[in-house]
């Protein structure tokens, strides 16, 4: 089976930027501080795994549920990009970052579910993503191309949760908001050709046919 390497980085960004591990890593910070080294590897072990599990999960039935209750793909394609435009802007003017913040002052003593799995990994932006690009190329190698662009991106949250008090220290706050405006950017784009194919589905636009 060859893999397509244009799908293959179309994933891996898409999830990359929705997911925003660069954007979790002070959160992580703050939500395990005072913790041990062990209880925050603890932490971010269960939090990675219970993200990937919910993902995996709406990437293997979501397209059959939303089939199930009427939804055309393509509908929810527009749909979704619209909902990763709107996460875009809230990156690029950082409100993201605020409302996580918020969610992550309601923490408990133990965060990895709530707010870190959910829904901080696995939030509505990831969930729609992993769907949309389900969606986009069915069949094996597309299944194959989404499950492990999705999950060489946790391994990512997984480095940055672990290294996240050194990835502080070297960006400071001026870096990393720098860096999800950059990604904001992208993830704009993205969701505009989301919405592109989505319409194209239903014979709008110069991809109609």
């Amino acid at each position: 089976m060859t893999i397509d390497t244009a799908f293959l980085i179309t994933s891996f960004v898409t999830m990359f930027v929705v997911i925003d591990p660069i954007g979790l890593a002070p959160l992580f910070v703050a939500l395990t501080q005072g913790m041990t080294d062990a209880a925050r590897r603890r932490i971010a072990l269960r939090a990675t795994a219970t993200g990937i599990l919910i993902l995996l999960a709406f990437a293997a039935f979501g397209e059959a549920l939303l089939s199930f209750i009427g939804i055309a793909m393509a509908a929810f394609r527009v749909a979704g990009g619209i909902l990763l435009f709107i996460t875009a802007l809230d990156m690029l003017f950082e409100r993201r970052t605020k409302r996580r913040e918020d969610q992550s002052e309601e923490e408990v003593n133990d965060p990895s579910v709530f707010p870190l799995a959910i829904p901080l990994i696995a939030g509505p932006g990831a969930i729609a993503s992993v769907i949309l690009l389900m969606g986009q190329r069915p069949g094996i190698e597309g299944t194959v191309i989404v499950l492990g662009a999705t999950a060489g991106v946790m391994i990512i949250v997984m480095g940055f949760f672990l290294a996240s008090g050194l990835i502080e220290r070297a960006l400071g706050k001026t870096g990393i908001t720098v860096v999800t405006r950059l990604l904001g950017m992208l993830l704009a784009a993205l969701s505009v050709q989301f919405v592109l194919d989505g319409l194209s589905a239903f014979g709008f636009g110069p991809g109609a046919g």
